[in-house]
Parts: structure tokens; C-alpha cells; sequence
């Protein structure tokens, strides 16, 4: 007790208010200010945090909190720290080597174990609730600010290097062991940093969702990781965009800007150090004389042509070799891209909006140049400035200027990394929002006319308002973060810059250390030089950081593999009659609802076999699987033998022609669009097609006869006339196998005759698989298959299907009194108009 009362708060000769001692930071004042700061920002902060929680949180079942190894070690460098803190205090009670102990030791120790368990409290909070909001998978802003105080903290311990009262000279046993407690504490707080931008202990994704008492039932990837994990797969990735493969022009490029870059960065010190020689030159100095030194200024100023600035020769000059190098990129990138979606699975396309696609492809190859850009003419220099400047003011002025420009873009590059992994959860709504704005309106333009149909101008004009709404919200929020970050970044650089240019200036006046103007001039330049690419560091990340998620986007496609693929061993479908097999065959396109049960029958070579049966029999279906756009689930499908799967999808397609239902053309040409069935095929040859489908009179009365445009997806033909063009397409084609998949069910009377006489000349001779709505297409068939719910309930030709008297004959009889009723209507209102009637045939 009589030790305690004997304490002081501060040694002799020294205040709480005394900032600078004896060549380093008063103890008293450094301790005390330190922690107190941290302690009094996880204080407060933890409490707003506590209450947030407290009212709005969801506990997480500890079920599916996953015991990670690295969350357990983040847990147990805390309580090293808490440790190592205790035992500094135990040391400096000790009072070994004859030094007191002081209240501001005891302040200290108290504060900084208060704020290290208060933290361990604030993960624990973090990890088992659940806020309802976007989770961020990361620890909130209060911790991460607390562990880059403390980080920063020890750093600036690190200017006390020249200080005797400090212990970093180990002038007694007592220094060397609080040294090795410094060192120990500065390298976990290093690592507990690190951590909490990783944050092992974080529940993922589904965890919050789960806890929310939500089912979690689909995959959701977690957007807000950070956009740094993985960095080295990602850029191991990026290689082959870098470095143009067979191309030594390219590569010839790639190696001159780099020598570029290098010559840069070497050249980059030497203009500010010539500005000091002229400066020197021109002043007056005890024992010198004044020296216009032109050579100085020649060089000086070519310097500044050459080197300084983004309007430099160096800087044109590479970015002019880069041009191709960039072009190379964008090339590789779209074709590999585009090139991957064709061969992705039919199933994942209707899966997918086209609108979303399309921005995954733009935003990715966008990405790639930016990356591959900022990462090479910006980050990277940066970096080599930066180690170039700290090594320079060490050696040429002194410790203090090389750790100032350190400290400064220690703390800046904290805060811009801290701040920017925060605002990501911001930048990733955006981008979800603007997917989704963006194919709200592709939706409805490409429906254009059902919105017509329905007078949903309104309607659509109002929902794609409100996605736009939404997505300015989230970019409010974007903005705000940022502008937050620009004004913390602007205190760093500018915080740097007045101590250095004081201490310059300071040295100079003093005149003891043997400093002139000229360093004076040296250090402002430098540093001004040095300082303008760091102003816009926080806006390199910010780009590279969004040019990381939109890249993950376009690798999560890249790296999606189709559902259906060659085996290994595939070989070519060798057609000799075209016999058409199903057997035993079952399919579904979910575990829940059965689409084929058991499926047998088969295709004779050169007959017509039809399918019949209410919407979501499994007709359809049958056209897929042949076209082997899926898998079966078991059984085998078989054609002359082979069974398909183990041909090459390009060869099976090659021998399979289909007019489907609905037909899609391209915008482009009449004739373009027929010629699609067989690229190489001449003109004469897709006339002579369009002749045999009926078309080519219909086309000769156009504007531009068949240079004629069809718009987007045909809209500017008929239907009739687009179902005519698909069958010259398929005629071109020439395929053994022909598949009729309703190709006249949304025709009128008069065009379905005309039509199916065009069908005719395309099925002669040729195995015919027709899947059919109106049956009085089908009656000359072959074979006709009845299906229902999966399974095939009768099977014969028309007659004989008739006479059984069951599905067929039912449907049959219900389809006549259908069309009787139709031509009662028609044959009542022609009686009611004067004058001759008729119905006008919408292909002429």
C-alpha cells in the first residue's frame, strides 16, 4: 500500500501534456493517449453494438456454427495479448534495474485488457447473432477500426527508436524484456489484424438465414467474402489474358512496356534531386558561389517530358504498345466467353436471364483490362515509389522523414482497405440491383408486343421504376461510403505531407544538421510527386476491387460445366437407315415430378411415327432427349444401334433436322436465315429450298425479295411464312432424321394446308418423328404413340386406334366437334355479311 500511495502518474520532469522527450514520444503522453483512444472507441462503439443486436438480432443455432481451427487461434492470440499486457505491468511493478512504476503503466495495462476482452465479447456477438439485413460475413466496422488502432499504435512506438527512456536501446535487462514483449505484441496484433479482414469465425451466408428460422435450401454464393480471397488463383487466371500466347509481336509489346515501367521507377527519383542542385546553385551558402547550372535545368525539365505525369512519353508510349495488347485481351476474353456459353447445357439457358448474361459478359471483359491495367501501370509502381522514397529520405536525410512517409501510407492504405472491405457488401447490392433493373426492361422490351396485348405499359413502366429506385438506394449508399472514405484519406496524405514539410523546415532553420533550401525544395517535391498516384490509391482499389467481383462473376460462368458432354472416347453417329430406338427410358427435369416413365418404342427407317397427348404428357420431352439436350435418368436411346450417349452431340445434331413450334429467326436476312441450315451452300442452292417450302414466291413480293430483314426473332413475317422459312432451312440441312414438333399448331386452317404441303416434300423417305396437336395432321402416320403422364397408353395407326375406342378416339371425336362448331360460327356470320367472304391468307 505504501508503494501505491508513492506512485506518480508521469516521471519527473515530465506532464501528461508533454508530447515530445529526448529525441522520441514522452511515455506518459504516448501510453495514456493510446489507450485510452482505443478503449473509449470499443467502449462506445461496443455498446451501440450491443443494443443494435440486442434489439434486432436473430441468434444462430449453434448447430450450424462451424469450429473453425483459425477462429480458435484468432481467439487465443487475444488472450496472448491480454497476457503480454498483464506481464509488461508485472515487469514495470517489479521495478527491476532501480525504475519506478507509474500510474500511467497501471492506466495502460488496465485500459488495453479491458479493451482486448471487450473485443473478444464483440466477436462472440458477431458470430452467434444475425442481423435482418444483408449479412456482411465479415466483422462490423467497430472491430475492424479497433484492431487497425492497435495496429497503428504499436507502429508508432517505432519512432522512438533514438530515445534513450525508451527501450529500444536495452540498456538494462529490464528494456530487453520489455523489447521482446513489443515485439511479440506488435507481430499478434499484425496477425489479429489480418484475421479480422478474413474472419474466420464469421457464420456464412445461409447461417444468418438459418437463424432467422428461413430454410435454406438453395446454393447462394457469398457476396460479401472478401473480394481478396483467392487472390492468387485470380491472378494465375489472369496470366494467359497478360501474356498473348503464339503471338510475338504481342509478347514483344508486353516486354517493352514493362522495361518501360522499370525505367520509370528509376528515373522517377532523380528529377526532385536535380530541383535541389538548382536550387542550392542559385542560393547563397557560406563558401559557395552562385551557379547557373543549365545543364541541371535541361535535364530537370527532360525529365519531367519523359517521366512525370500520365501525359509523359513513357506514359503515351507504353500505353500505345498496349493498345494491341488491351485489344488481344478484350478478343480473348469475349470469344472465350461467348464461345463457353454454346456449349453450356440447355438447361442452365432457361435457367438464366438473358439480360443478366449478357452484363456478366460486358462487366467481365471490362474487368479484365481494368485489372490487368491498374494492377501493372498503377499498383505496382505505386508500391516500388513508396519502398523507393523510404529508402531514399532514410539514407540522404534522416530515420524520422523514411518512417513519416511509411506511417503515412501505412495508416492511409488501412484505412483505405478497412473502409473499402466494408463498402463491398454496398458494391455488391449494387450490382445485383442493376442486373436486375437491367433485365427487368430486356424482359419487357423482348415482350413487347404481349405488353401491347395487355395495355402493361403502366404496369411495366411502374415495376421497372421501382427496380431503378431500389438500385439508387443501394447507390446512395455507395456514394455516402465513399465520400467518407475521400475525406479520411485526404487527412492521412495531407497529415503526412505538413509533419514532414514542419520537420524539413525545422532542420533547415536550425542549420546544425547541415540541410539547405534546396532539401527543403527536394522533400516538398518528392513528396508532392510521391503523393499524387497515392491520392488516387484509394481509387485504384476501388476500381480493382470492383474489378474483382465482376471478374468472380465471369469466372463463376467460366467455370460452369455443361450438364450434358461427350464421353470420353465419343465417336461420330454412323447413319446407315436411321432406325430411331427408346428403350426403357425414364426422365425427369427435378426428383419430384416423373416426366417418362419407362418410355419403349420404335422408329423404323423411312416411317412417321406421331406423338399424341394432353400439354405436359412428355412429348416435347422426347425431341430433347433425342436431340440429346439431356441425359436420361435410365434406359437408353438408341439410333441405328448406337446408343447416343456415347456419340458426339455435333455429329448426332448434324443428322437430326427440326421445324419446331415456335420459330425464332435471326435479324438478319431472308436469305441468311434459310442459308443457316448448311453454311456452305450457294445461292441457287437456298432457292431451290425456299422453292420447295413454298416461300419463294412469297419472298419475290417483298421490297428486297430475299436481302430482306426479318427483325428481331421474324417479327416482320407472318407466321405462316416463318414456319415456311424454318422448313427451307431444314431442307437445306438435308438430315436423315426429320423432327415436326407441332409446326403448325399456331396456324390458321388455310396456312396449315400450305404448310403441311411444304412438310410433305421435306418427310419423303426420311424417318419422321411428329409431335402433333391437331391429330387431322397426323392421320396418314405411320404409327401414332397416345402419352399420358409420362407413359404410353396406346399405340397404333389412326385406324386402329379409332377402333379401340379409348384416348385416341376420344380426342379425335372431341377435335371433330370442335371444328364443326368453328365452321358453324364462321358459315353464321358469312351468312350475315352482304357480299363475298373469305378468309385472307396472311403468307401472300
Amino acid at each position: 500500500m505504501e508503494l501505491l500511495r508513492n506512485i506518480t502518474f508521469c516521471p519527473q520532469n515530465e506532464s501528461l501534456w508533454t508530447v515530445w522527450e529526448d529525441h522520441g514520444l514522452s511515455r506518459c503522453f504516448s501510453y495514456t493517449l493510446t489507450s485510452s483512444l482505443l478503449a473509449l472507441w470499443i467502449t462506445m462503439g461496443g455498446l451501440s453494438e450491443w443494443w443494435i443486436y440486442r434489439k434486432y438480432g436473430n441468434q444462430i443455432e449453434r448447430r450450424v456454427l462451424v469450429a473453425k481451427p483459425v477462429y480458435t487461434i484468432q481467439l487465443l492470440l487475444v488472450w496472448l495479448l491480454i497476457f503480454l499486457v498483464i506481464g509488461q505491468l508485472v515487469i514495470d511493478f517489479l521495478r527491476l534495474d532501480g525504475q519506478s512504476l507509474y500510474g500511467f503503466n497501471i492506466l495502460w495495462s488496465a485500459l488495453m485488457c479491458f479493451s482486448w476482452l471487450l473485443s473478444l465479447y464483440l466477436v462472440h456477438l458477431e458470430r452467434c447473432f444475425g442481423l435482418p439485413s444483408v449479412p456482411t460475413g465479415g466483422h462490423g466496422l467497430i472491430l475492424l477500426i479497433f484492431w487497425t488502432g492497435a495496429l497503428v499504435a504499436d507502429t508508432i512506438l517505432l519512432v522512438n527508436l533514438n530515445s534513450p527512456v525508451w527501450f529500444f536501446h536495452m540498456a538494462s535487462h529490464k528494456d530487453q524484456m520489455l523489447l521482446a514483449l513489443y515485439v511479440s505484441r506488435f507481430f499478434i496484433t499484425l496477425w489479429l489484424f489480418l484475421l479480422g479482414l478474413k474472419a474466420p469465425g464469421m457464420p456464412r451466408q445461409e447461417d444468418y438465414l438459418l437463424g432467422a428460422g428461413i430454410p435454406y435450401t438453395l446454393h447462394v454464393r457469398d457476396n460479401s467474402m472478401s473480394t481478396w480471397s483467392g487472390f492468387g488463383r485470380k491472378m494465375r487466371r489472369l496470366l494467359p489474358f497478360l501474356w498473348p500466347k503464339g503471338n510475338c509481336k504481342l509478347q514483344l509489346a508486353v516486354f517493352f512496356c514493362f522495361v518501360i515501367l522499370v525505367a520509370g521507377r528509376i528515373l522517377t527519383p532523380i528529377s526532385p534531386i536535380l530541383l535541389k542542385k538548382i536550387v542550392d546553385g542559385l542560393g547563397v551558402m557560406p563558401g559557395h558561389k552562385r551557379e547557373f547550372l543549365w545543364q541541371d535545368i535541361l535535364a530537370y525539365s527532360s525529365l519531367i517530358l519523359v517521366v512525370q505525369g500520365s501525359n509523359s512519353l513513357f506514359s503515351n508510349l507504353r500505353n500505345i504498345l498496349w493498345i494491341r495488347v488491351q485489344q488481344f485481351t478484350t478478343k480473348y476474353t469475349q470469344v472465350k466467353l461467348y464461345e463457353h456459353l454454346h456449349s453450356l447445357s440447355l438447361s442452365w439457358h432457361l435457367s438464366r436471364k438473358t439480360g443478366d448474361v449478357l452484363r456478366v459478359l460486358d462487366r467481365g471483359t471490362q474487368s479484365v483490362n481494368s485489372l490487368l491495367s491498374y494492377m501493372l501501370f498503377q499498383i505496382f509502381p505505386a508500391i516500388a515509389d513508396t519502398l523507393i522514397a523510404f529508402g531514399y529520405f532514410t539514407y540522404a536525410f534522416n530515420l524520422w522523414f523514411g518512417l513519416i512517409v511509411l506511417f503515412s501510407i501505412v495508416i492511409y492504405s488501412t484505412l483505405t482497405i478497412s473502409i473499402s472491405e466494408w463498402r463491398t457488401k454496398f458494391r455488391r447490392e449494387m450490382n445485383l440491383l442493376d442486373n436486375a433493373a437491367q433485365a427487368k426492361g430486356v424482359d419487357a422490351l423482348l415482350n413487347f408486343e404481349t405488353v401491347k396485348y395487355y395495355n402493361a405499359e403502366e404496369v411495366e413502366v411502374r415495376e421497372y421504376a421501382n427496380c431503378v429506385d431500389e438500385y439508387q438506394k443501394a447507390e446512395w449508399k455507395t456514394s455516402f461510403s465513399l465520400a467518407f472514405l475521400n475525406i479520411l484519406q485526404s487527412l492521412t496524405v495531407n497529415a503526412g505531407s505538413v509533419t514532414g514539410s514542419l520537420l524539413c523546415a525545422y532542420m533547415v532553420y536550425k542549420g546544425d544538421s547541415g540541410m539547405t533550401a534546396g532539401d527543403f525544395v527536394l522533400f516538398i517535391a518528392y513528396i508532392s510527386q510521391m503523393y499524387t498516384p497515392l491520392n488516387f490509391l484509394g481509387t485504384y482499389y476501388r476500381v480493382i476491387q470492383k474489378s474483382f467481383i465482376d471478374m468472380e462473376n465471369m469466372f463463376e460462368l467460366l467455370d460452369h460445366q455443361p450438364d450434358v458432354v461427350d464421353h470420353h472416347g465419343a465417336i461420330d453417329l454412323k447413319l446407315d437407315q436411321g432406325q430411331i430406338e427408346f428403350r426403357d427410358v425414364c426422365f425427369s427435369y427435378n426428383n419430384d415430378r416423373p416426366i417418362l416413365k419407362q418410355v419403349s418404342f420404335v422408329v423404323p427407317p423411312g416411317h412417321t411415327v406421331a406423338f399424341v397427348g394432353q400439354t405436359g404428357a412428355g412429348k416435347s420431352t422426347l425431341v430433347r432427349l433425342l436431340f440429346r439436350f439431356y441425359d436420361v435418368k435410365s434406359g437408353t436411346i438408341l439410333i441405328d444401334g448406337q446408343n447416343i450417349a456415347f456419340v458426339k452431340q455435333k455429329s448426332l445434331r448434324s443428322h437430326i433436322g427440326v421445324v419446331p413450334q415456335d420459330t425464332v429467326l435471326f435479324n438478319s436476312s431472308i436469305l441468311e436465315n434459310i442459308r443457316y441450315g448448311r453454311p456452305s451452300a450457294t445461292d441457287d442452292e437456298v432457292i431451290d429450298a425456299a422453292r420447295s417450302a413454298e416461300i419463294h414466291d412469297s419472298i419475290l413480293q417483298m421490297p428486297n425479295k430475299y436481302e430482306t430483314v426479318v427483325g428481331e426473332r421474324g417479327l416482320k413475317l407472318s407466321g405462316g411464312e416463318k414456319q415456311r422459312v424454318a422448313i427451307a432451312r431444314t431442307i437445306l440441312k438435308a438430315p436423315s432424321i426429320i423432327i415436326l414438333d407441332e409446326a403448325t399448331s399456331a396456324l390458321d386452317t388455310r396456312t396449315e394446308r400450305r404448310v403441311q404441303k411444304a412438310l410433305s416434300e421435306i418427310v419423303k423417305g426420311k424417318t419422321t418423328i411428329v409431335v402433333a396437336h391437331r391429330l387431322s395432321t397426323i392421320v396418314k402416320a405411320d404409327q401414332i404413340i397416345v402419352l399420358e403422364d409420362g407413359e404410353i397408353v396406346e399405340q397404333g395407326n389412326h385406324k386402329e386406334l379409332l377402333s379401340l375406342n379409348k384416348k385416341y378416339a376420344a380426342m379425335w371425336f372431341q377435335q371433330l366437334e370442335e371444328e364443326r362448331q368453328i365452321s358453324e360460327a364462321e358459315r353464321r356470320i358469312s351468312e350475315a355479311e352482304p357480299g363475298p367472304s373469305g378468309i385472307k391468307d396472311e403468307t401472300l
